[in-house]
């Protein structure tokens, strides 16, 4: 990827970082309409973050975010989960092209699901397409301000594009949901000890 590229995402990373890091981590406002389902679907992410947060073992907070990423995929459309296992058996063949024709019919059906913008954003950015995966990161955490995946996503390209700073911030944003990731812990010790290093 070459520094064309980079700073051809200049001003859009900025304008996504805008709305996305200095949105709060808690949930959304509840859309005005919910189903029964949406409403019961909301209440257990609210129940299961919760327990994530105040989890304070690395085991345990891996099993609470388990059952979180199966909440999330959970779209209460068969036609939507059917959709979403075939896109995820083209990612695994590498059959990228066929996967976001897939993702693209879940939006279009589903626009407010936000684990099909989360695939399609992980499908981007397997094809190096960072601008689309940053929009559809964008839209995730619209949805779903708590999608520690989509932060990690976030997180990744800013790290690998040479905005480090920028991603410290979304790392912090992660802990704040998922404090035991040990992952996201290492990033924000490396990144905070590289930029103090270097007076920033």
């Amino acid at each position: 990827m070459g520094a064309v590229r980079f700073a051809s995402m200049g001003m859009f990373v900025a304008v996504v970082l805008i709305a996305l890091l200095t949105a709060p981590a808690a949930a959304a406002e509840a859309t005005p309409v919910a189903t029964g389902w949406e409403e019961a679907h909301r209440q257990k992410l609210d129940e299961l973050f919760s327990q994530l947060k105040r989890e304070r073992s690395e085991k345990g907070a891996e099993r609470i975010a388990a059952r979180i990423r199966a909440q999330w995929r959970d779209s209460g459309s068969a036609t939507a989960d059917l959709l979403m296992q075939r896109a995820d058996a083209a990612i695994e063949k590498r059959r990228f092209n066929v996967a976001l024709d897939l993702l693209d019919q879940v939006i279009v059906l589903f626009p407010d699901f936000p684990e099909a913008w989360n695939r399609r954003a992980t499908v981007h950015y397997m094809m190096d397409n960072y601008t689309k995966s940053m929009a559809d990161i964008s839209r995730t955490l619209e949805l779903e301000p708590r999608h520690f995946g989509a932060l990690s996503g976030l997180a990744g390209i800013l790290k690998e594009t040479g905005h480090r700073k920028m991603a410290l911030e979304a790392y912090r944003r992660i802990l704040e949901v998922y404090p035991m990731l040990r992952s996201a812990q290492a990033e924000v010790v490396r990144l905070s000890d590289e930029l103090t290093g270097e007076g920033i």
